[in-house]
């Protein structure tokens, strides 16, 4: 600034009055700027230039609007002289009188350092150091004040101090450098070391100008992570202060400008200047937020070097205590009890990569989304890539998959620490938009490590970035984003350059076909590992098979669960009693929890059948033991039969649960009825092959399966020394031929119906099963294996004395339970009379030699086709007192009574 001395035209004051104030800046080595104290806001500020002295201009820089205009240098000893003045008066409190004010406002007097004028004379410190010389024009003889300076500045002069020194003051001018050339290289090249500097300017509360030493860079710094309110500047050149900008940059001013500091400059991001400035009294950025006069802004936040933690520390106590920027701040869960805000709990199941299921103490189930992270997805073309296949999220977003077992393998069953950082909106759907329901959105923690911080760090998600007043965010946010940047330089998950994963996974459930050819692998394995994807009801489940890659239906053999509610044909199903129960412990139990399975059978629907093992825990055994499910006939066969019973009667007896009403069906009396015609019981062992959907089924002879034996492995012999040429064959109804299955054999058929040479209807008529394949998986049947030599061995047979039900569900129950019971087994089997299309016929098990059609009528499951023939009574009376126990007892198509009364007609039954 340039010097400045009193005019000789403006007359003192007569009586010039002792004030005080703080020195804020010191301008030059002859004026500086004096505050009062704050009273509620910035104190008034008033520039006092010293009297009868005059220092050297300081260095200007040219006005950038005017291009002519070149950059003023220092005058020599001018800065020395600020400096002297700086070190010895900022933030001091002086006292002055001002003898002369000129018109235009401006201020001449005596500054003294302390409360009264028996401090030090600043002007005479001046002149007795050689900084500053005497304006001796106008000095009047009675002014001793003016003489003293005289005398000082004669002393100054023969003790060649400042100025006065020999050699002039070339060496004492600066080399200003207010422009950086490469601020990103310059920043970079002082690898974060602290450097010193003065602060020159506070623009905001957060924003200054530095003087860098010793090479007198003049640059503007930004303080990292933080931004205090500002002043806009409008249309009109005039600026308007933003709420707390005016306080926010006198507390700054307050506490360092033209203080001697240390600043580390942290990046360059857009020839923007980050840094944060070290004072021994404490840090400005940290003191800024404690106060409430700035908020933490992500985009700088990462660069910040002594820790961000500290930063959002700070910024959380100022919005606790409600102050300043912070007086209307509501907390995110602020509506939330110190219980609901911070609690432990149980995962139950992992919902996405980002959210899960948990149980509280309370025993209730809350969904948990991790704060401030997204899963993988993909992009809407991607999407829609593929139409005609469906889109299974879990497989065809890439690295879904490994985030969500990440989080399983981590998480399920085990208890967690739970913050509730906020509460996210229910939002309805909007145009390209989802609506989403309300969100409790946490930091989860398990033994001290944050799960979302871990998934990030794998580049197993992603962190959202959100605007700079948004409150709502994850209470570790920059942890968060330093495991990104991590993922990103290490290339990990979503991150990498590497081909994404892509899972190959086979759902076949209700895929009857593929279920099929499925069967004798899984049968043969024994117990297999499985991961329980999902859980209908308390004994239907759905695995993902990890060796096989192919997801399953699985039903619990053994036990007979209660039914869920569900739509059918009529309206919705009522769930039966115990049902929602039921499948909540199997889901506590099992879900997506690592299983071994045995699979026995399958039923018509593709659903396969066996047993599930958790950690030595048979799931059928406990559903029976918690009473939650009765023991099925089927049971009996089993090597667990002796524990379901046992586990059932104790349940029983103790009427819990499922069995809270059970009494004891007293013993009916069964009304003998005279036979005139004795029965004939010739039962023959068969081999069931195949179940059709009416109940009909397909045997073979036991007798005659060696023959059938011999004549295949002939005939496949035959076939593998002479292949016969593909496509060679025409496909004619009625025709027997040989068709290759889905196993690659070679099987007897016959054709049935020829739709095109893709899809040949045929009959495997040694087995009984159907199939459509095309032209080239059919050859002509070689004379010596024709019927004339050995007749079909598949004979269809139907179930005497019984009606099917004609509601689907029921009808499927059945035929569920006889594909469990007898297919692919040997049975007993005896012709009681004939029917239109095939024999009528009894069966029975092999081993317990119990009548199988008599086993389902008292299941309930079926009704009993009262036959007139009196050779037949004993076996009707039987099956009649039968349905009477299963009617007493409301057994599956009983539950509602007895529905065949006067619209029985109707439903298709008959008495």
């Amino acid at each position: 600034m340039a010097s400045v001395s009193a005019p000789s035209q403006t007359a003192p004051s007569p009586a010039a009055a002792l004030q005080r104030g703080i020195v804020k800046m010191v301008l030059s080595g002859c004026a500086i700027i004096v505050r009062g104290q704050p009273r509620g806001g910035p104190p008034p500020e008033r520039q006092i230039n010293l009297s009868n002295i005059r220092a050297g201009a300081m260095a200007r820089r040219a006005a950038q609007a005017q291009p002519d205009t070149k950059d003023t240098p220092d005058e020599p000893w001018a800065f020395q002289a600020r400096e002297f003045l700086r070190k010895k008066l900022i933030g001091k409190e002086v006292c002055f009188t001002v003898e002369i004010k000129t018109a235009l406002g401006r201020e001449y007097g005596m500054v003294y350092l302390g409360r009264d004028t028996t401090g030090e004379n600043i002007a005479e410190v001046l002149v007795n150091e050689g900084l500053a010389t005497v304006r001796r024009e106008g000095i009047r003889g009675n002014n001793p004040e003016q003489a003293r300076l005289c005398e000082l500045e004669d002393q100054s002069k023969a003790s060649k101090k400042g100025m006065w020194s020999e050699g002039g003051g070339a060496h004492t001018i600066r080399d200003m450098k207010y422009t950086i050339e490469n601020p990103r290289n310059f920043v970079d090249s002082l690898h974060q070391k602290p450097i010193n500097a003065i602060i020159e300017h506070v623009r905001d509360g957060s924003v200054v100008r530095a003087l860098l030493l010793p090479d007198y860079y003049l640059v503007t710094v930004m303080l990292s992570g933080i931004k205090c309110p500002t002043f806009k500047r409008e249309a009109d050149g005039t600026e308007t202060p933003e709420p707390f900008a005016a306080e926010a940059k006198f507390f700054t001013e307050s506490r360092l400008l033209q203080r001697d500091v240390q600043i580390i400059l942290e990046s360059c991001p857009n020839q923007i200047i980050l840094g944060t400035i070290l004072h021994p009294n404490g840090n400005i950025t940290e003191l800024l937020l404690k106060e409430g006069f700035a908020r933490c802004v992500d985009w700088s936040m990462a660069v910040y070097t002594q820790g961000a933690e500290k930063l959002r520390a700070a910024e959380r106590s100022a919005k606790e205590r409600k102050v300043r920027i912070w007086k209307d701040y509501v907390a995110p869960t602020a509506n939330l009890d110190q219980k609901d805000r911070q609690f432990v709990a149980k995962v139950m199941q992992v919902v996405n990569a980002d959210a899960m299921v948990v149980k509280l103490n309370s025993g209730e189930n809350k969904t948990i989304h991790l704060s401030s992270i997204r899963p993988p997805r993909i992009e809407g073309e991607e999407k829609n890539k593929d139409k005609d296949k469906r889109f299974r999220p879990l497989y065809d977003i890439p690295y879904m998959f490994e985030a969500r077992e990440f989080l399983r393998k981590k998480l399920i069953g085990k208890k967690v620490n739970v913050t509730v950082d906020y509460i996210r909106a229910a939002t309805g759907p909007g145009e390209g938009t989802p609506a989403f329901a309300e969100r409790t959105c946490a930091t989860v923690t398990i033994g001290g490590i944050n799960i979302a911080e871990a998934l990030v760090s794998k580049g197993l998600a992603t962190v959202i970035r959100y605007r700079q007043d948004d409150d709502q965010r994850s209470s570790h946010y920059d942890e968060l984003l330093a495991a990104e940047a991590r993922a990103i330089k290490n290339g990990k998950g979503l991150h990498s350059k590497k081909e994404v994963p892509i899972h190959r996974v086979a759902d076949i459930s209700g895929e009857t076909q593929k279920a099929k050819q499925f069967l004798p692998f899984l049968q043969r394995a024994g117990r297999s590992e499985a991961v329980v994807e999902y859980v209908f009801s308390g004994s239907r489940l759905k695995l993902y098979m990890p060796k096989e890659t192919c997801l399953i239906t699985f039903l619990l053999a053994g036990i007979e669960c209660p039914r869920s509610s569900r739509n059918m044909p009529g309206g919705m199903q009522v769930a039966e009693p115990f049902s929602d129960e039921a499948m909540l412990f199997t889901k506590e139990l099992v879900l997506q929890r690592e299983v071994e399975v045995e699979v026995e059978s399958m039923d018509k629907a593709g659903n396969f059948i066996g047993w599930l093992h958790i950690e030595g825990l048979n799931l059928s055994v406990a559903l029976v033991e918690n009473a939650l499910s009765k023991v099925h006939f089927t049971a009996e066969r089993s090597a667990y039969y002796k524990t379901l019973v046992s586990a059932e009667e104790a349940c029983r007896l103790r009427k819990e649960k499922i069995w809270a009403n059970y009494e004891e069906k007293p013993v009916e009396e069964v009304v003998h009825v005279s036979e005139e015609k004795e029965r004939v019981a010739n039962y023959r062992p068969v081999y069931v092959t195949e179940i059709s959907d009416t109940l009909h089924f397909y045997a073979q002879d036991v007798e005659t399966g060696g023959q059938l034996e011999s004549l295949m492995e002939t005939m496949r012999a035959e076939i593998a020394a002479q292949p016969p040429l593909e496509g060679s064959y025409s496909a004619r109804r009625g025709e027997y031929c040989i068709a290759k299955f889905a196993d690659g054999e070679w099987y007897r058929a016959r054709v049935e119906k020829v739709e095109s040479p893709a899809k040949v209807h045929v009959f495997y008529i040694d087995y009984g099963n159907r199939e459509i394949v095309p032209s080239t998986r059919l050859a002509a049947i070689p004379p010596a294996f024709s019927t004339r030599n050995l007749p079909a061995q598949a004979t269809e047979y139907a179930f005497a004395f019984i009606q099917i039900p004609q509601d689907e569900d029921a009808r499927a129950d059945v035929v569920d339970c006889i594909v469990r019971d007898i297919q692919n087994s040997q049975c007993l089997l005896n012709v009681e009379y004939s029917g239109v299309t095939c024999p009528l016929v009894t069966i029975q098990f092999g081993d317990t030699k119990d009548d199988v059609g008599l086993g389902l009528v008292k299941e309930g499951l079926v009704m009993v086709d009262v036959r007139k023939e009196k050779h037949l009574q004993k076996m009707v009376t039987e099956y009649l007192n039968s349905q009477e126990s299963a009617k007493s007892a409301r057994l599956n198509i009983w539950r509602y009574g007895d529905f065949r009364a006067d619209d029985a007609d109707e439903f298709g039954y008959r008495r």
